[in-house]
């Protein structure tokens, strides 16, 4: 990201001779009150997810990192399910008709009154990152301006409004795509809709703001004109990264944001000491912890809530959505959810972790191997083609090829307990709920339907004890 400001020599001299500024309360206000139209979905369009987190809640959760207080989200379209979305991590402006930005902050008047300052921006775009936001805030602290914005130098300015400076580099106006003269369509700063204002300043300008003739609506841009008309300053911060400034209209532009936030992320984790083979297949979300020098291999996905540790390798074509995962771990082609692997663990390929599931250290959990909420000791080995469901597994347990708990008997789900050292033979099914003691024993393709003692061997179907231990 490549952020700029610019001061006056005045302004640039006067600071030098000033102490810094005292932090007064900055809220932002995002706007949030549109249709969607163009998503063509029953869901508001902030309502959807790029890399694990709701749009709203990215937007959210960076003006919260910026301001340290409680935003304000003025809501429309959708004003009950956006409520139950957001909960208690804002307050609420309601815009019953949608007539324009300017509009939707007048919305606002009643909740974010009183601020030092309003940073206003889009529930839209979830790209633009907390430092740029404070960077915004300390350009109004630093020069006093009306308003201080963000501008986007690009070279593809298609759809923007442009900028305006006069000869000092000061900000004048914002001119609308549509009003550009053909010497304006040239210009390659443009309005991403981003604003810092003057807290005091800006309830009174907006009132002040006339309905545009063709729309009918009130436009925020227009308060550049009027700061400019009270002889206030307009500043501006630059940014030349397009992607921060993505705003999700369509599922197009919301594939774009998510491919530009996954990068992003991906870059993060690599400079924190993760290798990542291909970044183009690597899908990692938002608040993903990933120790140092672990592997991740091609067409994996390390979804929302998860935890890796250090030296593991992951993938390829694996999918972790809250796992926690321990140091030294190989996960090889395989889905581990709401689950847990401790250190020096291997899973896969082909195996599936599920519901609470934990499986303990040292384990294997080889291919084609399922568990649904067990407890799985460690140095315990499961090698093939097996199934644990409802399952408590001691340590250093063996579990043979095609070996099933049969725990759901149509009505309740029953529990399985193999305590250490027990030996499950291929094909043996195990009927709970059943209990087997340490050291017992299957013999291959035994359907066990009551409990075994420690030390006993069983064989058959339905399985019956044919050696005891004498110890």
């Amino acid at each position: 990201m490549s952020l700029s400001t610019e001061l006056p020599s005045s302004q640039t001299e006067h600071n030098q001779h000033n102490a810094a500024p005292v932090i007064q309360e900055t809220r932002a206000i995002i706007l949030a009150a549109g249709k969607s139209t163009r998503m063509k979905s029953k869901t508001p369009k902030v309502l959807h997810f790029v890399r694990g987190k709701r749009i709203i809640t990215h937007c959210l959760d960076n003006a919260i990192a910026a301001t340290h207080s409680r935003p304000v989200v003025v809501i429309g379209h959708a004003a009950d399910e956006m409520r139950a979305a957001i909960g208690a991590a804002a307050d609420f402006a309601m815009q019953t008709e949608q007539l324009g930005t300017g509009h939707a902050v007048m919305m606002a008047e009643s909740v974010a009154q009183g601020c030092a300052r309003l940073l206003v921006t889009y529930g839209d775009m979830p790209l633009l990152r907390p430092e740029t936001f404070k960077t915004m805030i300390d350009l109004q602290v630093q020069t006093g301006a009306a308003v201080s914005m963000l501008t986007l130098v690009t070279a593809n300015p298609r759809g923007f409004g442009r900028i305006i400076r006069n000869a000092q580099g000061l900000v004048t106006a914002i001119v609308e795509e549509v009003s550009c003269s053909p010497d304006q369509l040239l210009m390659n700063e443009v309005n991403p809709g981003v604003y810092c204002f003057d807290g005091a300043w800006l309830w009174g300008a907006l009132k002040r703001i006339t309905p545009n003739p063709i729309k009918g609506e009130y436009f925020l841009t227009d308060l550049v004109e009027i700061a400019v008309a009270d002889g206030r300053e307009v500043r501006a911060t630059v940014t030349h990264d397009s992607d921060e400034c993505i705003g999700i209209n369509t599922r197009v532009d919301l594939a774009d944001t998510d491919a530009a936030l996954r990068q992003r992320l991906n870059k993060m984790h690599m400079l924190k000491g993760v290798s990542i083979v291909d970044p183009n297949t690597t899908y990692i979300d938002v608040d993903v912890e990933i120790g140092m020098d672990t592997l991740i291999l091609p067409n994996t996905h390390v979804l929302a809530g998860t935890r890796i540790g250090a030296d593991c390798t992951i993938g390829p074509n694996s999918i972790l959505n809250n796992a926690r995962i321990g140091d030294r771990v190989e996960v090889r082609q395989s889905v581990i959810r709401d689950s847990q692997v401790d250190h020096d663990a291997d899973v896969g390929p082909f195996s599936h972790l599920r519901n609470n599931t934990h499986v303990g250290e040292g384990a294997h959990v080889g291919n084609f191997g399922e568990m649904k909420n067990t407890i799985f000791g460690r140095d315990s080995k499961m090698g093939h083609f097996s199934y644990l469901g409802d399952a408590t597994v001691g340590e250093n347990v063996n579990i043979g090829a095609g070996a099933v708990t049969c725990n759901y008997d149509g009505v309740n789900k029953n529990p399985t307990i193999l305590e250490d050292n027990v030996f499950i033979g291929s094909d043996t099914m195990l009927v709970a709920p059943i209990t087997l003691g340490k050291q017992a024993r299957t013999g291959a393709g035994s359907v066990v339907t009551k409990d075994v003692p420690a030390g006993a061997l069983v064989v058959g179907a339905p399985a019956r004890v044919i050696r005891r231990d004498q110890s």
